[in-house]
């Protein structure tokens, strides 16, 4: 196969997308901008509470925010720690459901400066559910970064400290993490597809 020509598995994904919303570029730069404002913020003096000074800790919300956290991580200059939380929101296709922990955190977070990193915040359930129990493990501060705000889903209010993209419309997306069914997450841009925004 001719190097550059993508192979016939990445032909399939990319006929399945109606519109692409948010090119590859796009998200890195806005990537690089969460980084810069989160690394001034979290730097000595300023949003950090840790009362012995310890670097904060970022949680991932696996599966869809795998992607950004890794892009966020190599836009951060400041030592940081991470973490991973998994949470089941969605039951068969993208009725929401009731919001269950499947994988808890491995290291204790009590006193400790925390930022939820999660892909999409929509309708604020699955958002507040984690704000909720990891507040109840005391720690030092808790904020939430998430690279799309879906402000046309939001049912539950939140407080959200970083954002990427202001997702107006209520469409369904995939891609950079988000799926469908599993799929369409290796997509390296966000968009449309097909027959689920008809």
């Amino acid at each position: 196969m001719p190097e550059g020509r993508p192979g016939p598995l990445s032909n399939m994904i990319e006929e399945q997308i109606a519109k692409v919303l948010y090119t590859s570029q796009a998200i890195q730069a806005k990537v690089k901008k969460l980084g810069e404002r989160i690394s001034y913020d979290y730097s000595e003096g300023g949003l950090a509470r840790d009362p012995r000074g310890l670097p904060p800790i970022l949680v991932c919300v696996l599966r869809g925010a795998l992607m950004f956290m890794a892009d966020l991580l190599r836009q951060l200059p400041i030592t940081v720690e991470c973490d991973f939380i998994q949470v089941a929101s969605y039951g068969d296709g993208t009725a929401p459901g009731a919001v269950r922990l499947i994988n808890d955190l491995d290291e204790p977070i009590q006193e400790r400066d925390v930022l939820i990193v999660e892909d999409i915040v929509d309708s604020g359930y699955t958002i507040n559910y984690l704000r909720r129990n990891l507040s109840a493990r005391r720690p030092a501060s808790l904020r939430i970064c998430t690279l799309i705000d879906k402000v046309s889903r939001r049912e539950d209010p939140v407080d959200i400290s970083y954002t990427g993209f202001v997702l107006e419309q209520n469409v369904f997306i995939v891609g950079y993490g988000m799926d469908y069914a599993g799929m369409y997450r290796n997509l390296p841009y966000i968009g449309l597809l097909k027959g689920e925004n008809s």
